[in-house]
């Protein structure tokens, strides 16, 4: 790999790093998503940095960004755009909503009914949008980082398994360290941190990533092994609904932004394991005899982890 490529990467990571403390590892998460194409759903308790994370990776970007804070009562033109009557030259005038932006901060997802969920769809696999009959293509680079509490249940709305589907990570940031915790404590406030924060890449910079994220080497041996995990999730005794090709797809792409955020050129079978359940977990549904969505999201990384282990590791 390029060092500049591999410099690029790292300073945005350093970067970030300004404002969430204590949380390389979910930060580069957040990276091999944005250098994969692919969309994140962060996923945590309130008051863990959920939305200061996806702020920080927006600011660290000279691009276009925009936040959606979803509520019940929201329609889908409120995130696609709607069509205008102009009274001068009486013809119609299309006015972009917020998913026409670079990085989209889709902040509570879960709090907004399936229908106005369902509107973020085509932008996310497609990287375009279809209003009154005509398709405007997103700009690009183009991601969707979404947040949700998995714990609250009042006003709150389960994310459909298509939606789900087209998330390409699921991240979980989790408790800070001792002592990254007393300096968020001393901090007190990220706002001042966010606005301090300045952008290290262009939006031309991370689409050249983004097309060196696709060059990235994956040896036979090693994707056949990807495919394996996914395919032991369609028969494992405790899965209800296995991962989808999808899911492979996803697997492939966010092992090699992996390699590349880890400064190689190649996919190693160690990072198949790191991302295999960011990756498929969310995509499943198991078995499970608790109803309490926390358990769930807890059965799902359990199942994935064990697949892992009984998949032989390539040599």
């Amino acid at each position: 790999m390029e060092t500049r490529a591999a410099d690029q990467v790292q300073v945005l990571v350093d970067n970030i790093e300004q404002v969430i403390f204590g949380k390389r590892d979910v930060v580069k998460l957040c990276v091999a998503g944005l250098l994969a194409r692919g969309h994140v759903l962060i996923e945590d308790i309130p008051g863990i940095g959920k939305t200061t994370l996806a702020q920080a990776l927006a600011r660290s970007i000279d691009c276009a960004f925009s936040r959606i804070q979803f509520t019940s009562d929201m329609l889908p033109s409120d995130i696609l755009g709607v069509s205008v009557l102009n009274a001068r030259t009486s013809e119609f005038e299309f006015r972009p909503g917020p998913i026409f932006a670079n990085i989209v901060l889709a902040d509570e997802v879960n709090r907004t009914p399936p229908k106005t969920q369902s509107a973020l769809l085509e932008a996310m696999s497609e990287f375009q949008v279809s209003v009154d009959g005509v398709t405007r293509a997103t700009p690009q680079p183009f991601m969707v980082l979404a947040t949700q509490n998995p714990i609250e249940y009042e006003g709150t709305y389960i994310l459909p398994e298509s939606q789900l589907d087209r998330f390409m990570l699921r991240v979980a940031i989790g408790y800070p360290p001792e002592e990254d915790e007393l300096h968020i404590m001393k901090r007190r406030d990220p706002i001042k941190a966010l606005e301090q924060l300045s952008p290290v890449l262009t939006a031309a910079d991370v689409i050249a990533l983004q097309e060196e994220t696709a060059g990235v080497a994956v040896e036979e041996s090693v994707a056949r092994y990807m495919l394996a995990i996914v395919q032991a999730t369609r028969r494992n005794e405790h899965v209800q609904l296995g991962a989808s090709p999808r899911a492979s797809v996803a697997l492939c792409v966010a092992c090699q932004a992996r390699a590349l955020v880890e400064g190689r050129d190649f996919v190693t079978p160690g990072d198949v394991k790191q991302m295999s359940v960011s990756v498929l977990a969310h995509r499943l549904i198991v078995r499970s005899r608790s109803g309490d969505l926390v358990s769930a999201a807890r059965e799902r990384a359990r199942t994935v982890a064990e697949i892992v282990k009984e998949i032989p590791v390539p040599v």
